[in-house]
């Protein structure tokens, strides 16, 4: 079992070696200050402290379990810090009694409470030697790895992983447990309705595979390899979290706004969160339906088995207006865009007539609104001065292709009836039928650049002209991708564990490798671009962490996050540095203590 201190009170041999080791750091009315030994009593770097209220923060929960629409709340930030290399660490001030927790790889986890600590500190973290225990420390990316042996065809490998990992990691504690064939077939079903693409001749082989491996794995948590070693530099960054939602949440992507606030989009619940990342007030806004809305919008079919959701409209993608501040929200249930007004807090929408699958969404320097339409292979443009929209068709791989994008909405018909679409349509290994139009950005020149995951491609469209020009990729998966001061493209590679930079000028591709072990086992779902310091900032999905390049040096630095199975989609950074991420694991129980949280890290001093 993960052991986690904002759910579990410590045991009674922990409250007894907290006592005995009370020793030479302050306690503050309001700040923490402590110093971290090991057994042999020399200081401990490098140590992740964690602290969180005692009690959770009451807010209202009325509205289904959720706060009413336009009612302010207060929720309670949890602090990390790490260790220096004198064991020494200090938080940032915080009212009111509190839950330690102290983690560090191959140490075992010390949890207490502010009650047990008294006005002086000192703590001592005991060696762990236990295999087991060991293996379970190490995040999702350390287990996967292992499915080398498992899986031996690389191929099928990675399309395991980029067709079943893009809503939670695959080696948590909830997924790599055993199961029999027949709860990985039902599993793969589940998977292949909420959109995954497996191919049908993995979806025979795997379960037995599977099976095998993770019943191997288990009996034998020595093959479980060590994950990225923490560094030096960890021991200047602050992270603070901020609950929002519940287990049935699911805050997939969010805008740092020029107001200072943070919109975090609930997309299983159809709420939009409004934060202050200061004081951690927010206030949630329910987005309404259009009449005749259904449950499950267009895609009704696809969550009838999930135990709680209000999602009309599954809204996915916010981007700010630079000209008036309002946000633009793609909702992918729908053909739609939605507009909300920071200033009145009023939606309105804005129909299509065509179109599937509203997706990741920017505005250009002319405040046109351009977004994917992931399911129609299409790229969409919204006019804010004529309030139309036009529409970019990608070329089609095969007319099997182009016969099956036109036939997606009666698919998402026959889904919804129940029936077993996936008994009559074949997925191939390449996805033919979903070339699946992901992640867009704008380059300082104003072209539009598009990441088509399944088909190893990015596209340029040049707004002038309407042209459209396909670039292949020399690497698998391309999710989402960002621009650069100098107008060179940064794209994370999904199953390939890497990054990529591509130079328009010189068409030139240039690969980076990302900074984690087991080499090769990293999913990176995000990432954004901090112009001012000239950083790329990368989601670490699978490792429970965030990865940051320094372009002009090309060093990395590795930012492991508090909590186990963080699976993280968005990046945005502040002008003062401060970088934003939020767990957004579908189900989100699966994140450690099943609480989804919107992050801020400080990552201090390079």
């Amino acid at each position: 079992m993960l052991h986690s201190i904002f759910r579990s009170r410590p045991v009674p041999w922990l409250r007894g070696a907290a006592t005995a080791l009370l020793a030479c750091a302050a306690l503050q009315a309001q700040g923490l200050s402590l110093n971290v030994t090991g057994a042999d009593g020399k200081p401990l770097g490098l140590v992740m402290v964690t602290r969180a209220p005692l009690e959770r923060a009451v807010v209202d929960t009325s509205d289904n379990g959720y706060a009413a629409s336009g009612k302010a709340q207060l929720g309670l930030f949890e602090s990390t810090g790490f260790t220096d290399a004198r064991g020494h660490v200090d938080l940032p001030d915080a009212a009111g009694e509190f839950r330690l927790r102290l983690r560090k790889p191959g140490f075992k986890d010390l949890a207490l409470t502010s009650r047990e600590l008294g006005r002086s500190v000192s703590l001592s973290l005991q060696v762990e030697t236990d295999v087991r225990a060991l293996a379970e420390q190490r995040p999702s990316n350390a287990w996967t790895a292992t499915l080398s042996t498992g899986i031996a065809d690389t191929e099928v490998r990675k399309q395991f992983l980029l067709h079943c990992g893009f809503c939670h990691q695959q080696g948590s504690a909830f997924l790599r447990r055993e199961r029999s064939v027949q709860e990985w077939n039902e599993a793969f079903g589940r998977m292949v309705r909420y959109g995954s693409r497996l191919s049908s001749q993995a979806q025979k082989e795997l379960p037995a595979m599977l099976e095998a491996h993770w019943k191997a794995v288990n009996a034998n948590p020595a093959l479980v390899p060590p994950s990225t070693p923490w560094t030096a530099p960890l021991a200047g960054a602050v992270i603070r979290e901020l609950p929002l939602g519940d287990a049935f949440s699911q805050m997939h992507d969010f805008v740092a706004h020029s107001n200072g606030l943070v919109y975090v989009g609930d997309n299983l619940q159809d709420r939009l969160y409004e934060v202050n990342p200061q004081t951690g007030a927010y206030t949630v806004y329910k987005v309404p339906p259009q009449p005749g809305d259904s449950l499950g919008g267009l895609l009704a079919g696809r969550l009838r088995d999930f135990p709680k959701h209000e999602t009309y409209q599954g809204i996915h993608s916010l981007a700010e207006s630079k000209k008036d501040g309002h946000l633009f929200i793609t909702p992918s249930y729908q053909r739609r865009l939605i507009e909300f007004d920071p200033v009145t807090k009023g939606f309105s929408t804005h129909q299509m007539d065509s179109g599937f699958y509203p997706h990741t969404v920017r505005i250009d320097g002319q405040d046109r609104v351009w977004f994917t339409l992931a399911l129609s292979n299409q790229v969409a443009m919204f006019d804010r001065t004529t309030s139309k929209f036009s529409t970019y068709d990608l070329p089609f791989r095969s007319f099997m292709e182009r016969l099956t994008v036109k036939l997606t909405p009666f698919f998402f018909k026959l889904i919804s009836w129940g029936l077993p679409v996936t008994n009559w349509v074949k997925i191939d290994s390449v996805s033919t039928g979903v070339p699946l139009p992901y992640g867009i950005d704008i380059t300082p020149d104003g072209r539009v650049w598009v990441a088509r995951l399944h088909t190893d491609e990015i596209a340029c469209i040049d707004p002038a002209s309407g042209a459209v020009t396909m670039i292949a990729t020399p690497l698998h998966g391309p999710r989402r991708l960002r621009a650069d001061r100098d107008g060179n493209l940064w794209i994370v590679m999904y199953n390939e564990s890497a990054l990529l930079r591509y130079a328009p000028a010189t068409k030139k591709f240039t690969t980076f490798a990302l900074p984690v072990l087991p080499v090769g086992s990293e999913t990176p779902y995000g990432l954004n671009v901090d112009l001012k310091r000239h950083q790329v900032w990368v989601t670490g999905t699978n490792s429970d962490s965030a990865q940051r390049l320094d372009i002009a040096s090309g060093e990395w630095t590795f930012f492991p996050l508090p909590r186990k199975s963080t699976f993280t989609r968005d990046v945005e950074i502040t002008a003062d540095g401060r970088v934003f991420l939020s767990s957004a694991s579908f189900p989100s129980w699966h994140i450690e203590d099943a609480q989804p949280t919107l992050i801020e890290l400080q990552p201090g001093k390079p």
